[in-house]
Formats: structure tokens, sequence, C-alpha cells
């Protein structure tokens, strides 16, 4: 005989009573291979059915719980399909009910008369009697207590084959075996100090809860818990970075970025960009590398900080690195820096994919010999070919466009340059603080004076008409115009033919103007051209896929109409009204055609009702939730089965709060094994992390 398996958390679900290698397949659909994955399966809803009603209140179209006698019960099979019908009267001595279960043989064998059964369902009337069909029953002993009614029950996701009733009892089976056995991960003066249930309590009420308040208790401990483990992680990883890196000390008040800020930019900064400026000047002037985030809407000036970070470099004896992720954007980066920065006799130089190759090995040998101070570029910064003599400080724009691995090969040329990431897509301060914890964050928060809020509408494909013409007369008074057509069911082929069919179309309508199309199957060549003449003015209409997203610059372009807005991401829509109103004319952003689905309408709305990017990303949150929003930051970090990162900000910053301050004072977390054991196992491959004892 087989020695009895001991169930402990690590335990495969089939061993588990009543669950067999055939069940446990169902289970892994849902993600739940082991025990502990069955503890963290949280319902998804529940059922009050703790008042037992009698038979004589029930009213039609409630749901309710109650406790009966069966008083006769017949089955017959239905005429026209092959169909159970099992038909049984019940009383409680108050009032009869009629109880129907279809495809339920041998149900009158279960339910014989006299038999005592709790049932849950809903009440209907039919030819006057009332009625349940389908409920949900369970036989009783005269002095056993019902399982299913009676209390607050669980309702979980499902799949084909788990009945929601089998389900908890397994959970509960597993509560039963484990007991004894689960140790409390967190400090006991944390659980103290807030007064949070433990571990196995606050398992067992979510899953079976005897009160609100009770249950209420217990997810904000198990959601205290999920943020506290992701936390502690980040702070790992933050302290290691700064013991494993000894970085360089920039002099922060030398002539070159005092001449730059004095002599060369044609405008004051905002007080956001000084106050940005300031925070890195204090990261940099110290021996420990600098991994700052920097947000900032579309149009907010981050480039001009990222030029006095170089420059600070600069004016310390080390070069620079400023990466793009696309060549158009890499060298209206590269002519900007170029102009305010050649007076000041910094050398700057570009270096694309698409550079001639002997222009590019006169490039690698005058980065590699110190004479270039900085370089622009995209990917082709990476490449192994490109050595430079004292790299000090490295810029990367647009920060989601690039893997962590690309991010830390540039970073790699150096000895432990500085880092500054820029992103015009603003992050929720819920998915900073969670994805991005490692990183010391900056915001721009603030428009350079004299920029106007775009005017955003949502316009009916009826309405188009009117659109053209307020077109025709924003063309006449100098104005240019981006036209954007959708991505198709994520295909190219189809969303290139929406584009080339409105290309046709459009050209028809504007007959005196300039119209171009630009997708990404064209040639690059012919692309930069495209872009190239748009900026400069000679064309009017821009059809375009979503090619523009990201960082060009056309002061002239007024408008922005974006067709069937829904299908495009919210921060997508956001970047995109961003190409507009850079200059000092008003600008527009027009919604092209009503989503009917739900998410569709709050994206529309969310873009009609505010200019700020961080409003806009708190509403993408909401509506797509934290995993997609971050996906493309470490996979699976965000995935909760409790907490919520935008209901639950206040245990986020408190779970924050105390995982720095537990890894300040205990850095290996040696008074701590549980815990440790538990960070690494769930966390240590996603983050990276090392604890060595």
């Amino acid at each position: 005989m087989e020695k009895l398996r001991k169930i402990d958390l690590s335990s495969p679900i089939q061993y588990l009573k009543g669950v067999g290698p055939v069940r446990a397949r169902k289970f892994r659909k849902l993600g739940v291979e082991t025990v502990e994955d069955l503890l963290w399966f949280m319902p998804r809803r529940y059922e009050d059915r703790s008042k037992l009603s009698n038979l004589s209140s029930l009213e039609p179209g409630e749901t309710k719980a109650f406790l009966a006698r069966v008083v006769s019960i017949e089955e017959r099979k239905a005429k026209r399909r092959n169909l159970t019908i099992s038909t049984a009267l019940l009383t409680d001595g108050s009032s009869f009910v009629q109880a129907v279960w279809f495809n339920r043989p041998g149900l009158k064998s279960v339910l014989e008369p006299g038999t005592k059964v709790a049932v849950y369902g809903k009440i209907e009337i039919r030819e006057g009697i009332k009625q349940v069909n389908n409920g949900e029953f369970e036989v009783l002993d005269e002095d056993s207590s019902p399982e299913n009614v009676g209390m607050i029950v669980p309702v979980y996701p499902g799949t084909q084959g788990l009945v929601q009733k089998w389900i908890r009892k397994i959970v509960k089976e597993a509560l039963r075996l484990i007991e004894e056995e689960v140790e409390d991960p967190l400090p006991i003066d944390i659980l103290t100090k807030y007064d949070y249930p433990d571990f196995f309590r606050a398992i067992k009420e979510m899953h079976f809860p005897s009160s609100r308040e009770s249950w209420l208790a217990a997810r904000n401990r198990l959601a205290f818990q999920e943020l506290f483990l992701l936390q502690l992680g980040l702070a790992v990883r933050r302290r290691s970075y700064v013991e494993d890196n000894k970085g360089h000390k920039f002099n922060v008040n030398g002539p070159l970025v005092d001449a730059f800020i004095h002599k060369v930019l044609p405008f004051k900064l905002t007080d956001a960009q000084k106050r940005v400026f300031s925070e890195i000047r204090d990261d940099v002037s110290k021996e420990i590398p600098m991994n700052r985030l920097l947000q900032g809407d579309v149009g907010s000036g981050k480039t001009v900080i990222a030029i006095l970070f170089m420059l600070c470099a600069i004016d310390s004896g080390y070069q620079a690195a400023f990466m793009a992720p696309t060549e158009v954007l890499a060298k209206q980066h590269f002519e900007k820096i170029h102009k305010w920065l050649t007076p000041l006799g910094v050398k700057v130089s570009l270096l694309t994919g698409s550079v001639p190759s002997a222009e590019k090995r006169i490039i690698y040998e005058e980065v590699s010999n110190g004479l270039v101070n900085i370089v622009v570029g995209t990917h082709a910064l990476i490449q192994d070919n490109l050595a430079f003599r004292n790299l000090g400080a490295v810029v990367i724009d647009e920060q989601h466009r690039f893997g962590v691995l690309q991010r830390g090969i540039l970073a790699d040329k150096g000895e432990h340059p500085h880092v500054l990431v820029m992103t015009a897509t603003p992050i929720p301060r819920t998915l900073t603080l969670s994805v991005y914890g490692d990183l010391s964050v900056s915001v721009i928060d603030e428009m350079p004076p004299g920029r106007k809020d775009i005017i955003t509408k949502s316009v009916k494909k009826e309405q188009e008409s009117e659109l053209l013409s307020f077109l025709k007369e924003e063309i006449k008074a100098g104005g240019q115009v981006y036209w954007i057509c959708p991505m198709i069911d994520e295909n190219e082929e189809l969303s290139i033919a929406s584009a080339e069919s409105r290309f046709s179309h459009l050209r028809e309508i504007f007959k005196e103007e300039t119209v171009a199309l630009l997708h990404g199957k064209k040639p690059y060549r012919e692309k930069e051209q495209i872009m190239r003449d748009f900026e400069k003015g000679h064309i009017d209409v821009l059809v375009s896929t979503t090619v523009i997203e990201v960082g060009i610059d056309v002061p002239n372009a007024t408008v922005m109409v974006i067709e069937d807005p829904w299908r495009f991401g919210l921060s997508q829509l956001h970047q995109l009204r961003g190409r507009v109103g850079r200059g000092n004319k008003q600008g527009y952003c027009f919604l092209l055609g009503r989503p009917d689905d739900y998410d569709g309408k709050r994206k529309i709305a969310a873009m009609c009702s505010t200019n700020d990017g961080f409003k806009i990303a708190e509403a993408d949150l909401a509506i797509r939730g934290p995993g997609e929003v971050c996906g493309t930051r470490q996979h699976g970090v965000t995935d909760f089965r409790v907490a919520n990162l935008l209901r639950d900000r206040k245990i986020l910053n408190l779970a924050r709060k105390e995982a720095f301050s537990l890894i300040e004072k205990d850095p290996k977390l040696e008074g701590y094994p549980k815990l440790k054991e538990l960070l690494l196992r769930q966390l240590g491959d996603k983050l990276d992390l090392v604890i060595t004892a």
C-alpha cells in the first residue's frame, strides 16, 4: 500500500483527496498547480446565503437560501429532446415550493420523500406555483449544518468540469490539511502595528468570510503582503546597485552648463525644469551611479534637461551618449543638440544604421579617442564596434521602446555611467512605485509658458464633411494636418489598405493642397523624405499609420485627426495628440467615429476631458489594468491575486515604507528566513534578485 503523502504548500494539487490528475489538468487552466496556488485562487465574488428564508416569505425575482423537506419527486423525459426533468415538491411547514433540475438523472434516489435539504436559487412563479430552477442544493442529516447555505459563499472563476460546490469542498480540505503547517512570512511587528490577521486566518476569511469586516481586514492584509514583497524586491535591487557600483562624481557648476543656461537657451527654464535639474545635480555630484526616470508630457522640455545632464559630464571630462528609438527621432535630437552646443565648442556626432560605413569608421575612431563629446544615435550605439574613451552619462529616450538588456549594453560601454531614462508616456504614480520602484523618479509637471491646451472633440462619421471644411480653413491659415488611420485587427496589410483608401479619398477632397501617405511598409529613405517634406511645410495633409507616434516635432502642425480612435491605446492616443499644437498656434485633435463598447467610450471621454498626461495614464490603468500598461517591463511583476494598484494606493505606500525600512536594517534578511525564502521563490527571477548570506 502506498504511503500517504504529507500535504504542504508546495504539494501538487492532484494529491488532494478527490482531485486526481484529470481535475488537476482542469485546475492548471486556471493557473492552479500547487496547494499554495489553490489558497491564492481567490473568489471572483460572493453570495450572501447567510440568512435562511421561510418559504412563505419568498418573492419572485429574489435569489434566496432556505431549508425544506422533500414531499414528493418525479422524473420524466422531455418529449422533443433527450432531456431528463426532475421535479421535487418541497415544504418547510409554512408553504410549498417546486424545485426543478434538468439533466440530473438519479436525483429521485437521492431526494426521497422526507429528506432534509438546503437549497439556494432564484424564485420564479410558474402557473401560480413558486419554483426554483436548477438551484444549488445539499442533502442534510437531521443534526448536520449545511455547508453551502447559511453563510457567505465564495464563487470562483470557473472552467468546464469544475463545479462550484466541489471547488469549495477542495479549498476547505486544503485549509484543513495545512493549518498546522503554515508559518506567517510577515514580521510580527508589522502584523501588530497594522492590526493585521495572521496569514492562515486571512486566507481562510478570503475564501469563507465570517463577516464583511473580517473579510476586509483579511483582504487588506493579503494585499499588503503582495505589495510588501514586491517593494522588498525593489529595495534589495536598489541597494545592491548602490553597493556594487561606484560612479563618477561630476562638476555640476561647470562653465558649459552656465553658458548653456545664460547664453544659448532662447527661453528661461520652467520651475519644474529647475527642480528636476536640481535633483539630477544632487545625484551626479555623488559617487553612486544615478539611475533616474524622467517623466514629462509631450513638449514639457525633457530634452533640455538631458542636455544639461550631458554638459555636467563634459564639464567633468566625460563623454555622453543619447539613444533614441528611431532614426527620424535621433536625427531631430541631433540637429537640436548640435545647433545649441556647437557654439560652445562641444562636438556632437550622429550614429544610426543609415550612416555610410566610411563615415561610421571615422565616428568610431573619434569617439574612442575622446574627440567626440556627445554621440546621438539609435540601436547603432550598442554595436560592438563603438567604444568610448570615457563614457560618463547615458540618456535613453522613450524607454518603453528599449528592452532592459539594450539599456544595459549601452550603460556597460562606460565604467558605471550615470543613466537618465526619459519617457513622454506618463506612468501613474502607483505603477512608478510598483514597477519602477528601483529607479529614482523625476517629473516635469509644467508646460512652457504660452503653450495652449489642445482642443479635443469627438466627431461622428456623419459629421465628416464639416470636419473636412474645418481642415481646409486651417490649411489656408498656414496649418498642417495629420490624419491617422487605425491598426485593423493587428493586421498590417489591412491597416495599410485602410490608409491607402483614406489617402485616395482625401486627395479627391484636397485637390489644391498637397496630400501624402506614410506607413511602415514604405522604404526607410522614402519615409524619411516624406517626414522632411512635412517638417518643411511642403505637405499639407499627411495620412499615416502610427509610425509618427513618437517624437517628431512640426511646429506648424495644428490638427490631428484620429480615425476609429477606440482601436488605439489611451496613452497612444495622448501621444498622437501631442504631435500638434507645438508652436504658438492653437492645436486641435478630432476623434473620428463613435465606439460601441464601454472601454472605447471611456477612452474617448478621458481624451475629451483632459490634456493632463498623468490623468490620462490613471484612466488607462483603470481601463487596461497594470499588467497591460507596464507589460514592456518585467513580465508578471504586477500580477496580483488580491492587491489592486488603483484601489490600494495607501497600502502600497505603507508597504513601500516598511520594505525599504526593513532592508535598511537587515539587508540580507537574515532575521527573516521565511520572508527571504518567499521573496526569492516568487520574485527572484522576475526581478533578477541575488541575496547572499
